[in-house]
């Protein structure tokens, strides 16, 4: 097992590099850079996209001269060159590059070009509203759908089944920001019930609170973007738990194992679940990081909250480099080591499984 996992991590280096040149290359042909917008703003012109009509862009990407900025060619050269200076673009697209990624690998991802704060402190600034989102919903959605796909299956074919596969596949349908919008006219005092909050993660007094005081104020402020964030997740965990369970039921250990007199309860427990948890449980880091770095842009916006997924929009809109590459590369790093992590649980869960070997 220890040659496999020293083949996956050195395998995270040129997947890591892969990914981070693809980008870097893309992004070399995206119109509108920072400087750009520095300049329309400059120049009163708002946002520097509404005058970009398919040709052009700043000297990070075209290398093209300093007159062919949109919004700069009232400004000084010297200026424009200066801003050019600062951000770094006054070196070739290679030599960026490399000095981008040999940073990263000591782990200094800079500076935001716009916020004056360090791409790892901001990132460290809306965590706790991704994990939240992240955590609590991908460990609500285990709680519920484990259960319910269990008696999902041994009730297979029964009204009870019938009605709850109908029931999950409505909520799976229903778009995560539709429901989300549902949710703040029915109970966020939108026509109905102002019964839970519509801003933050906690009140203006939550420091004044008693530790009960606060765990509350914390679970009234989640309630709403947690529900909308998971309904999505109870449709496939569900009907994965159930279809596990039903393949391990039907086989030949399950029927010897009630020829032998043992109650049902200790052979779906006993017997059944280790087997048939194995692929669901084994999940549960990939869904984890998924809900985590991938967060509802929508939902974060619709609830007012300050997380990952906002910061992600709004940089890549402000053309933020910085924070554009280097949440990239720490996200697409964890990412990596997430799938390692994910096939050390299923060796955990089931000893028998031997990765080195089929190797």
């Amino acid at each position: 097992m220890g040659a496999y996992i020293l083949r996956r991590l050195l395998l995270v280096i040129p997947t890591l590099l892969g990914i981070m040149i693809i980008n870097f290359a893309l992004i070399q042909f995206v119109p509108g850079g920072p400087i750009e917008q520095i300049l329309a703003n400059l120049e009163g012109n708002g946002d520097v996209f509404e005058g970009i009509s398919g040709g052009g862009g700043d000297a990070d990407f075209g290398g093209e001269a300093e007159s062919d900025y949109i919004g700069g060619r009232g400004l000084p050269p010297e200026f424009i060159a200066e801003l050019e200076r600062e951000f770094g673009f006054d070196k070739p697209p290679l030599e960026r590059f490399l000095t981008m990624i040999w940073n990263y690998m000591r782990f200094d991802f800079g500076e935001s070009y716009f916020r004056s704060i360090s791409v790892f402190d901001l990132v460290m600034e809306k965590m706790p509203v991704s994990i939240t989102l992240g955590l609590w919903s991908t460990l609500i959605a285990y709680f519920v759908s484990i259960p319910l796909g269990i008696k999902k299956a041994v009730r297979d074919g029964s009204s009870f089944d019938t009605w709850t596969s109908g029931a999950i596949i409505v909520g799976y349908a229903i778009p995560g920001f539709l429901f989300a919008i549902l949710l703040i006219v029915l109970f966020a005092g939108g026509s109905y019930w102002r019964v839970f909050p519509l801003r933050g993660l906690t009140s203006s007094d939550f420091d004044q609170l008693s530790l009960i005081g606060k765990a509350a104020d914390y679970l009234w402020h989640i309630a709403l973007p947690v529900f909308a964030s998971t309904i999505s997740a109870f449709a496939t965990l569900t009907l994965l738990t159930k279809n596990s369970f039903l393949d391990e039921i039907k086989k030949q250990y399950v029927i010897t194992a009630k020829a032998k007199g043992l109650s049902e309860r200790k052979v779906l427990y006993g017997h059944v679940f280790r087997n048939a948890m194995l692929i669901v449980i084994s999940g549960f880091p990939a869904l984890f990081i998924g809900v985590f770095f991938g967060g509802s842009l929508i939902v974060e916006t619709l609830f007012s909250l300050d997380g990952l997924g906002r910061l992600g929009f709004e940089a890549a809109v402000a053309r933020d480099y910085p924070v554009v590459f280097g949440t990239l590369f720490a996200f697409s790093l964890i990412g990596l080591v997430v799938g390692i992590i994910t096939d050390l649980t299923y060796v955990f869960i089931d000893p028998r499984i031997d990765f080195e070997a089929r190797g």
